[in-house]
């Protein structure tokens, strides 16, 4: 299968292309710059040019291709709103010209902000809210009903490459700056947690036999409580740990408060029975913990 894939040189869709090639697919990546289409090519996959507000090129990759995957997303908190619409408009660009043709369609959203406090499921529907502008898998799915396999993979703390590890990684930049770990009362919150090779696994599986109006969890752990995270960074940067509340958030998190203190777990279980899919890499904790993971 010939796939077209956003964000393709991305932490994540960089790891689709890599997974999607060894499984003898076809790449046909999205780049904006020179370095993103030379590390396509190195790859082995074939370059697109453009970028997530050329929607005419969007168009274009996914017409001329078997199957998309859509992986990029601006991540920038401080302009999210903006950059969720961003986001939607390329996503009803690239469904409007798959309608009618069963293509399968996948985009990417996270497992965070649906049910603070409950374990989250794939059979858990996002509810359509002004706090949460991000809205990739309600405009992706809709695409179910005009012909196309819309899928979408919801994703938690995505780690498994140095410094990177989702929202986590802008909590050790939060702490570099501040010069403490911060963390909201006792920090039993937990969040649910993945490595990104395993990730790229469910993206294939899905692409190979997803149904249409799925959603799927790259998720290999339920939940890791945040106490054990911020301990984690706070012995790699050599700052003391502080308990904060949940008033002070702002001040400290920045644009992340709307994520502080949150207890985000999600399970994966009817993905893995689904899509015969097991998480076999290491667990987060493992990972960050090595040293120079957030180094620099």
């Amino acid at each position: 299968m010939r796939v077209f894939v956003t964000g393709a040189t991305g932490f994540v869709g960089s790891a689709v292309v890599n997974e999607l090639l060894g499984a003898g697919h076809q790449v046909l990546g999205l780049a904006r710059s020179d370095a993103g289409a030379e590390a396509l090519t190195a790859a082995g996959a074939d370059v697109h040019r453009g970028d997530l507000q050329d929607l005419d090129s969007l168009k274009a990759g996914a017409q001329e291709t078997d199957g998309t995957i859509h992986c990029a997303f601006i991540h920038d908190f401080t302009k999210f709103a903006e950059n969720g619409q961003i986001d939607k408009r390329a996503i009803e660009a690239m469904g409007d010209v798959l309608a009618g043709t069963s293509k399968p369609f996948i985009v990417t959203s996270g497992t965070g902000l649906i049910a603070p406090g409950v374990v989250v499921t794939e059979d858990t529907r996002r509810e359509a809210s002004p706090h949460v502008p991000r809205v990739s898998e309600q405009a992706g799915l809709a695409y179910a009903s005009r012909g196309v396999r819309a899928m979408a993979i919801r994703l938690p703390q995505v780690h498994g490459k140095k410094g990177k590890a989702g929202l986590i990684s802008y909590l050790v930049e939060s702490a570099r700056q501040k010069g403490v770990a911060a963390y909201i009362g006792d920090g039993s919150e937990r969040w649910a947690a993945a490595h990104v090779l395993d990730v790229a696994r469910v993206y294939k599986l899905a692409l190979e036999k997803g149904t249409a109006d799925s959603i799927y969890h790259a998720v290999g752990e339920e939940g890791v409580p945040m106490f054990q995270v911020m301990e984690i960074i706070a012995r790699a940067l050599g700052v003391p740990m502080v308990s904060i509340k949940k008033e002070e958030a702002g001040n400290y998190f920045g644009p992340l408060a709307m994520f502080a203190g949150l207890d985000m777990p999600a399970s994966s279980a009817l993905t893995q029975e689904r899509l015969g899919w097991k998480p076999r890499e290491i667990g987060l904790i493992t990972d960050i913990g090595q040293p120079g993971y957030f180094a620099g």
